[in-house]
């Protein structure tokens, strides 16, 4: 309650300044505004800089991912063949000692 009694009071004198001051308020707007028009635009600029910089980040990170699928893709194949080539060389390796066993027990 206080507050709506604070804020209905703030808008009452607000009012009465504006009329009071008027002349004065204008040479204060006239100040500002030019003042706002260039800090907005700055701003306004600075973010559109920003927002390329991000979508050039966003393309990069694009070609990059690709890549690196490729890449997880040759890995994957080099892996299988490496398994591959592990699984031949067990199994000569037990030949050898199935044959070896065989000469052995033929002694």
């Amino acid at each position: 309650m206080m507050a709506l009694a604070g804020g209905i009071a703030a808008i009452i004198l607000g009012i009465i300044g504006l009329v009071i001051w008027w002349a004065d308020f204008l040479e204060i707007l006239k100040g500002t505004v030019p003042f706002m028009f260039v800090m907005g635009g700055a701003l306004a600029a600075y973010l559109g800089y920003e927002e390329i910089k991000d979508k050039k980040a966003a393309e990069s990170l694009e070609d990059s991912t690709t890549d690196l699928k490729q890449e997880v893709d040759s890995l994957k194949k080099e892996l299988e063949e490496l398994k591959k080539e592990k699984e031949k060389q067990a199994e000569s390796k037990e030949e050898e000692k199935k044959t070896g066993k065989e000469s052995q027990s033929k002694k």
